[in-house]
């Protein structure tokens, strides 16, 4: 049977660039967004210019309650998931306004981890998935700049290795994918470091060979490995000098 991806979140770039990868290797799409109307330009792209089979459905990380339903609305469970919500919010404005951070922390952490979470229990039931979860750098040490979403990304990435172990003797892979900067609409306008910088295609490159090689945990661009490995050395005392 041809295999199928659902990815939560398609209308970023990231998730874009993911659906045209497995697209290539002969994936069928289901493609999950707030706006399943503004996805259907995509769709009908990816439709012609892989021949697969192109669905779109509504989703809202935000709206836990209709997780369920989503689910049930599907045509069928698929092989593969990839989950690309997030937003970024504004560090400053999150600080000021409990609603604004509680946003973050819910698109970010409660949202996704609750999708997958139940995504896990229908793949666990049928004994094979992937479950792929964008998470990111920011979440592996809170920093002044970004702490409301890095504690959101931590959260995600703590709920990925649990739900990891939980799955490890199943047929069921679960993979942590943390990209660092991406060259995206997000990061538009923002003055990058080019060796710290992926591009979305490589961010879908990175994904796809570490389901094809059944990895854990995967840095985007392995300088993040150990950027983030020094910043977390760091001893507190030390790191409440920096401006990170």
């Amino acid at each position: 049977m041809t295999p199928t991806l659902l990815i939560l979140g398609a209308t970023s770039d990231m998730a874009r660039a993911c659906a045209h990868r497995y697209a290539r290797e002969g994936y069928d799409l289901m493609l999950a967004g707030r706006d399943p109307e503004a996805l259907e330009p995509e769709a009908q792209d990816l439709r012609l210019r892989h021949g697969r089979i192109v669905t779109c459905h509504a989703f809202d990380a935000l709206d836990t309650a209709g997780f369920a339903g989503f689910l049930d609305g599907l045509p069928h469970l698929p092989d593969s998931v990839i989950c690309a919500v997030g937003a970024m919010g504004d560090q400053t404005e999150s600080q000021i306004d409990p609603a604004a951070a509680a946003r973050v922390m819910r698109a970010n952490y409660e949202g996704p981890a609750l999708i997958l979470g139940l995504l896990a229990q229908k793949m666990q039931a049928r004994d094979h998935g992937v479950l792929i979860g964008i998470s990111s750098v920011a979440g592996d040490r809170g920093r002044a700049s970004n702490y409301v979403y890095g504690s959101a990304k931590a959260g995600f990435t703590a709920f990925l290795s649990g739900l990891r172990n939980r799955l490890a003797k199943t047929g069921v892979q679960v993979i942590t994918v943390k990209p660092g900067f991406v060259a995206t609409r997000m990061t538009e306008g923002m003055d990058l470091n080019p060796r710290l910088t992926a591009l979305p295609e490589e961010v879908a490159e990175a994904i796809w060979q570490a389901q094809r090689h059944k990895r854990d945990v995967i840095y985007v661009r392995r300088i993040w490995r150990a950027v983030m490995t020094i910043i977390r050395l760091l001893p507190e005392v030390i790191f409440k000098r920096t401006r990170l």
